[in-house]
């Protein structure tokens, strides 16, 4: 039986119909006179910049902001670096040697390299005990590379952790200017590692033929033995709980002679439009605009990598290694964070990368927990005991696949991280950046000079403090 053809549409053989055989206006055609609704030029690199937001910035008028302390008397730690041209080639860098607390601000560069030349290349198993608390202390060790940890006796017989030693970090050098050193706590290899050791005796050596190192190491003890509070800095005496008619003991606070100054950085760059495209390609959009509205996002971008990495001022640097600990295991653990925000009072936010953040949240899983959330700005932000945490993707990631997470307390009041900046600056677009016209040259090319002016200042060492270590690749289960 024959279908008839109007009731099924041409035969599936039948050639498409031709132009000619169309009944209606195609769509191609169609858009010629159509106006096509645009969106505004995109930029996939804009991120949340939650650092940005949730600094307090503070008006530098005069273009520098100085920050006066207390006189500190109990110097701060740093970490030594390394030269390393093989597994048995590996050498301090002498100058880091200032690093110690014993040795920080010592200048014989000489007596620096003789010593850089003393230590010795030692490797460690995992689970090895190094030193054990109360033997006396014979050696000091640089450590090259491995995660060791500090442990002693509990009340009770039990083991209490009471830190984690990492690359570049000192075991030994406390017991500088002591008469009889005795190690206070326990070490044990946590990893296999690679440690730098210089004998106890050859510190003594050096003592006894180097005056100037002699010197400086009794001052260095006799500083420590000055009155001080449990933050090291200089006592103030006081009476408490007193009868009668005592004698008072007066005295005063004392300031650092040289405190540190913090001048704006910036970051620029010279935005080019030909005058061709300023003048006639404006409708619906201002080209001109568009180009400065994305120029100023990438900036804003560079600005928070420099408030995280810059060597001068960015967090990741200027953060006391005091206030730095590592993770205990590996990734970032419940334990640890909670770690990160007992070393500080009002710790108002953290900072992490995602990855650092899903590695975080992995482990609360683990363990059953639901971190709970925070508000912010209509936001809801994940939260650790109430401290809200924000994605930064500034933090870099290392290739070893670690990360930091960094906490801080921001505000004058609060004597924690500010971020400073000048507004009414001449030709201001935004607050601390503004847009200068530079003319147009010979090839009809308009140039703005776009800069902003920033930079960030920790007020007090414990205002910032840094997880660092974190793994934050998967785990088998």
């Amino acid at each position: 039986m024959t279908v008839p053809e109007s009731a099924t549409g041409p035969a599936a053989d039948d050639p498409a119909p031709t132009p000619d055989a169309l009944t209606s206006l195609s769509t191609q055609a169609a858009r010629q006179l159509t106006t096509t609704t645009k969106s505004e030029p995109q930029m996939q690199a804009i991120s949340s910049r939650w650092l940005l937001k949730m600094l307090p910035w503070v008006d530098v008028k005069g273009g520098t902001y100085r920050v006066n302390r207390r006189l500190q008397l109990r110097v701060g730690r740093g970490r030594v670096q390394f030269d390393q041209n093989g597994a048995d080639d590996i050498r301090v860098i002498p100058q880091t040697l200032t690093e110690l607390p014993a040795l920080r601000g010592y200048s014989d560069l000489d007596v620096l390299k003789e010593v850089a030349t003393r230590f010795r290349v030692r490797e460690i198993r995992a689970g090895q005990v190094l030193v054990e608390a109360g033997q006396p202390v014979q050696e000091a060790y640089l450590v090259v590379h491995g995660r060791f940890t500090r442990f002693t006796e509990g009340k009770y017989g039990e083991e209490e952790i009471l830190g984690v030693v990492t690359d570049g970090d000192q075991i030994g050098d406390e017991a500088i200017g002591q008469p009889d050193p005795l190690w206070l706590s326990s070490v044990r290899a946590e990893t296999s590692g690679v440690l730098l050791v210089l004998p106890w005796t050859v510190v003594q050596e050096f003592t006894d033929r180097s005056p100037s190192l002699a010197a400086h190491l009794a001052a260095y003890a006799e500083q420590q033995r000055l009155p001080m509070n449990r933050k090291g800095e200089a006592d103030v005496p006081v009476q408490a709980g007193h009868v009668g008619e005592p004698t008072i003991d007066g005295g005063f606070v004392d300031y650092e002679l040289s405190p540190r100054e913090y001048e704006l950085s910036l970051t620029q760059t010279v935005l080019r439009v030909h005058t061709r495209v300023a003048d006639l390609y404006n409708n619906p959009m201002n080209q001109t605009e568009q180009q400065l509205r994305l120029t100023v996002e990438e900036i804003r971008e560079r600005q928070e990598w420099e408030l995280v990495n810059n060597r001068e001022f960015g967090l990741l640097h200027s953060a006391d290694y005091g206030q730095r600990i590592s993770t205990f295991t590996g990734p970032p653990t419940p334990d640890d964070m909670d770690e990160l925000l007992s070393m500080r009072r009002k710790t108002k936010l953290f900072i992490a990368h995602p990855k650092a953040i899903a590695a975080f949240f992995r482990q609360c899983n683990r363990r059953g927990l639901v971190p709970g959330t925070a508000s912010v700005d209509g936001h809801e932000i994940p939260a650790w005991r109430g401290v809200p945490i924000f994605p930064c993707n500034k933090i870099p990631v290392s290739p070893q696949h670690t990360s930091s997470i960094i906490a801080l307390r921001t505000g004058e009041g609060d004597q924690g991280a500010i971020g400073l900046y000048q507004t009414g600056i001449p030709d201001e677009h935004q607050p601390g950046l503004n847009v200068r016209f530079m003319g147009i040259d010979a090839n009809s090319i308009i140039r703005y000079l776009v800069t902003a002016y920033y930079s960030m200042a920790i007020l007090v060492p414990d205002a910032v403090g840094i997880l660092e270590n974190a793994q934050i690749g998967r785990t088998p289960e």
